[in-house]
């Protein structure tokens, strides 16, 4: 399993995260070129360079807003993109060429500073309009976060608990206290620290990072560490302004025996309670032919005391979206819960042995070195049964003949 873990012992904010995330191996011609589908992509430009603070040294990311520089030369200082709002920015993410799961986690991000904001200034959701996240550079952090996290493609993402710092801050609203009241709204329900220094640490852009894309908060650290990256924070402060994150490799704890297996499958599930269920037999069917490792039902009482099923598939990951297919095409659903499951298997043989009615395989299955059960194959007893034309029970009685009875 891979890990990405945020160390925020100084905070996150979103240019210190893209900083972090090239650092760590995001390529960062792969990232300006993903931001350049962007239709804004003419009002600013990525800077990356080599800085340190306190003796780190990593990666110092800046976003150079080249309207504001422009409005600067011409407005003396106006910027036309403070009063952005929610619907505005979700256009500019849903009209640019990004790939479906950036654009979700993107607006995943700007939704949680939105819902703040909101209810931060008392506000309806698509009323708020944006100050620091509404301009571009802000922007460019969210949609840069979530390019890089796809580009990882990890499987989990941790986070410690996060500083915020202390003091005041101004933003357009006037002075306000530290953390501001949007960052600590949005991270309601995660473990924080406060006061390392008299500054600003987390801004709700790096909150809103956090907060959408962050599985787990824990200030342990129980992986295998394969990379370090370090992302250079604007301010040298006390302590080393810099957000720390990891790449590692968490590992299951497995038995010593060598007849134990662990592998990773995926398990689909859907509620159906509004289908003919004469066509189960067909789809289960369909799914076993299709990579299916097993698929199953599971009877329950819904909402408006109807009965429905849960249909549960699970699969390996390269047969996934087939499967999903198949149950959208061929079910009444609208909606497939996935997970991703370790998996534990016992070693097993297979072996084929003669019966007065033809051959049949057995399957034998060991733990520890010592054979735990064996048993027939179902469908090979089927097969003769048929073939010979006497009930199946009494194949299987012939084939626990010669497992037990050594002939």
């Amino acid at each position: 399993m891979r890990i990405l873990y945020y160390d925020c012992f100084a905070g996150i904010s979103g240019d210190m995260n893209l900083g972090a995330m090239i650092d760590l191996g995001v390529d960062k011609d792969f990232l300006i070129k993903e931001l350049s589908k962007l239709n804004i992509a003419g009002e600013f430009e990525v800077k990356v360079g080599r800085q340190s603070r306190k003796g780190v040294e990593g990666t110092k990311v800046d976003v150079i807003l080249k309207q504001v520089e422009e409005d600067h030369h011409h407005h003396h200082g106006h910027d036309h993109h403070e009063h952005r709002n929610l619907g505005s920015i979700e256009s500019i993410i849903n009209s640019s060429g990004l790939n479906d799961n950036v654009k979700k986690m993107s607006l995943s991000m700007f939704n949680k500073v939105a819902e703040a904001e909101a209810k931060v200034h008392g506000k309806p959701l698509q009323e708020v309009h944006f100050h620091e996240v509404g301009a571009v550079d802000s922007i460019v952090d969210i949609v840069g976060a979530a390019i890089c996290l796809d580009y990882l493609k990890v499987d989990k993402v941790m986070a410690s608990s996060v500083e915020l710092g202390g003091g005041f801050v101004k933003c357009a609203h006037g002075m306000i206290p530290v953390p501001a009241p949007a960052t600590v709204e949005i991270l309601k329900g995660v473990p924080v620290k406060a006061g390392i220094v008299p500054f600003e640490t987390t801004t709700p852009t790096g909150a809103a990072i956090l907060a959408s894309s962050v599985d787990e908060f824990s200030d342990v650290k129980e992986f295998i560490i394969e990379k370090i990256g370090y992302g250079i924070g604007g301010r040298d402060t006390e302590i080393p302004n810099v957000l720390r994150v990891y790449l590692g490799k968490k590992k299951i704890e497995r038995p010593a025996a060598n007849d134990v297996e662990f592998d990773e499958v995926c398990l689909l599930e859907c509620n159906i309670d509004d289908m003919n269920p004469e066509i189960y037999e067909y789809i289960m069917e369909r799914l076993f032919n299709n990579g299916a490792l097993d698929a199953y039902r599971i009877p329950i009482l819904m909402k408006k005391e109807r009965f429905g099923v849960i249909l549960s598939v699970i699969c390996k990951e390269e047969d996934k979206e087939n499967l999903k297919e198949i149950i959208f095409l061929e079910t009444s659903t609208i909606g497939i819960r996935e997970h991703k499951l370790p998996r534990t298997k016992l070693k097993r043989e297979f072996e084929v042995v003669d019966t007065a009615y033809g051959k049949a395989s057995i399957k034998k299955v060991y733990y520890k070195g010592q054979l735990l059960k064996t048993k027939p194959e179902y469908d090979d007893c089927r097969r003769l049964a048929e073939d010979n034309k006497i009930p199946i029970k009494d194949i299987y009685d012939e084939i626990s003949g010669k497992i037990y009875g050594g002939n």
